[in-house]
């Protein structure tokens, strides 16, 4: 069959094999083109398959060779449904490391289950060493099942003060649209913690820990998001806030048990603003992104999921430039921080109208990420050629 995109909002609906392989490769590109440096030998990806958590794991095995295991929740085909991009990811990544003899096992599943931590526990006992030196927590869902009394829990993107309405970009059409979110009752901001904040990263933490299979001077981190003043409604004032709060006092509590434990240490990293699967379907968020990459380029700074993720482990988690807030916070997000590209993004924010909104953003850059997500819009990929769907529904992660 040949695939073609389709989209619903900031959604992708068409997920195409030959483009993730390609978006896979080039990242694995990226970080052989730089230096190697000494990491962990054993890691555990938690949100492996696309994003941050698979720049991270292909940053891990080709910067630092790596041995990892990775978890994510995927489909595959299924009738005439192409699978979802994350499996595609996660079977190229799995192919390139063989490859290269580097070790690389994947678990397909809900993270959030007591079941799935006790086969990745089995795992490392009995094939992994036994011992593993790093934990990357990247889950980006929007349903938890609370593994104790079985009630699932839904997010809720709104806010916690007042109705807000602001702009941004429908990908499927095109335009810039204004989009309203909600006030949340106290109940909805109370399921966003629980599925966003930080109770299944410490439940995983002290599973591993209660096993004995974290290595002295374990580190673990988890990935979260701050944003400037344009965003603060949806992040720092808004239900994700919460659950971002919630996964910072998370981190502290981690850093405590794991520093008596295994002398380890536990964080939470500020992610620059990217496209990704979960921050495209945010409301004010993309148009954001667009806006933000203009600068950034403009002034040679900005950086994809695998120069974002490859600067934060060589330089800080596991190098000399740790850059650590006051909070105890990773700041990969340093550069989008400054105060000059700041100032210069609401400058844009403050001109930008449904009119102007492609010629005076990135739109274009910040369009063609989302699309290469999806494995679209690669210059070397035939979009026209036929896939044999049958024959890769044979494949696995």
């Amino acid at each position: 069959m040949v695939i073609k995109p389709r989209l619903k909002g900031g959604l992708a609906l068409t997920n195409h094999p030959i483009g993730a392989k390609e978006f896979v490769k080039r990242q694995i590109d990226y970080v052989k083109s730089q230096d190697k440096y000494t990491g962990p030998k054993k890691a555990l990806i938690i949100g492996s398959s696309s994003g941050y958590g698979l720049s991270t794991r292909i940053s891990l095995a080709f910067g630092a060779g790596t041995e990892t295991i990775g978890v994510a929740f995927e489909k595959g085909v299924e009738g005439k449904r192409t699978g979802s991009a994350g499996w595609w990811n996660t079977i190229a990544f799995t192919e390139a490391a063989k490859k290269e003899g580097i070790k690389a096992k994947n678990f397909i599943g809900d993270a959030f289950s007591n079941e799935m931590k006790e086969e990745v526990i089995k795992y490392i006992k009995e094939e992994f060493g036994g011992k593993i030196d790093l934990v990357i927590y990247s889950l980006a869902s929007a349903v938890r099942t609370d593994p104790t009394d079985g009630v699932t829990y839904r997010s809720a993107l709104k806010s916690t003060k007042e109705e807000i309405t602001g702009p941004t970009i429908n990908f499927e059409k095109e335009t810039m649209e204004d989009t309203t979110m909600g006030v949340a009752t106290p109940e909805e901001v109370k399921s966003t913690v629980k599925v966003m904040g930080g109770e299944d990263w410490k439940l995983w933490i002290e599973a591993l820990a209660n096993a004995d299979v974290l290595a002295e001077g374990f580190k673990t981190v988890a990935y979260s998001y701050l944003g400037p003043k344009v965003t603060y409604g949806i992040y720092k004032d808004g239900t994700i806030g919460a659950a971002k709060r919630d996964l910072e006092h998370t981190s502290d509590v981690l850093n405590d048990f794991l520093k008596e434990k295994v002398n380890g240490e536990a964080y939470v990293s500020l992610s620059k603003a990217l496209m990704t699967k979960a921050s495209a379907v945010i409301p004010i968020f993309p148009l954001y992104a667009a806006l933000l990459y203009r600068v950034m380029k403009e002034k040679g700074i900005h950086e994809g999921t695998i120069q974002q993720k490859h600067r934060l482990l060589k330089d800080m988690v596991y190098g000399d430039k740790p850059e650590i807030d006051d909070q105890r916070r990773l700041r990969p997000d340093n550069w989008e921080m400054r105060e000059d590209v700041q100032a210069e993004v609401e400058a844009l924010w403050d001109q930008v109208t449904p009119e102007n909104f492609k010629e005076i953003s990135d739109y274009k850059g910040a369009r063609e990420e989302f699309m290469q997500l999806n494995g679209f819009d690669f210059d070397n990929v035939d979009y026209d050629a036929d896939v044999d769907i049958d024959e890769l529904a044979k494949l696995r992660p």
